[in-house]
């Protein structure tokens, strides 16, 4: 019976798998695309290869709260041939947010470097912008490298950046 349930959840497993979609960049708005073309370009520039993006290169969610599909570009897992760090450093790796306006077309907000990121929970209040916790380099936060230094920021249709003091 154990190997009748093994196989099982091997079957269904391996048929999971199999519904992973590749990358495709052309499931992305143009302004998504165009964050996705610095990829190349960047690779293209530093002699590397083919640029391979994972299937959570780009994410969909609505940060702005007004239910529209807005976009985060994670290069943290992407690669220009076989080199690991063409969108990374000790910054941490390169992060834009797109958000939808209200006649559907996309506007970056945000293009840089972070460690990390996180999307707090959703608000209480209806219609309220999402918020995100940034995991950035210490000089951000008035010291070095390695210190830690965190920001955080409601996403809105207005453009930000991080800046050091």
């Amino acid at each position: 019976m154990r190997y009748l349930i093994l196989l099982f959840v091997l079957l269904a497993t391996a048929a999971r798998a199999d519904d992973v979609k590749p990358f495709n960049p052309a499931d992305y708005p143009s302004e998504v695309q165009k964050a996705l073309r610095y990829a190349n370009e960047e690779c293209d520039s530093q002699g590397g290869g083919q640029v391979s993006f994972t299937p959570d290169t780009v994410r969909r969610i609505d940060l702005t709260g007004d239910g529209r599909d807005d976009y985060i570009v994670d290069f943290h897992d992407t690669k220009c041939g076989d080199r690991e760090t063409t969108y990374c450093g000790t910054g941490g790796c390169l992060l834009d947010i797109l958000v939808t306006l209200p006649d559907g077309s996309v506007r970056p907000v945000f293009d840089g470097y972070v460690r990390s990121y996180e999307i707090k929970a959703k608000p209480m209040k209806r219609g309220a912008a999402r918020t995100m916790r940034f995991d950035l380099h210490g000089s951000f936060c008035g010291g070095f490298g390695a210190q830690a230094c965190f920001k955080e920021k409601a996403i809105s249709a207005t453009p930000f950046e991080f800046r050091k003091p």
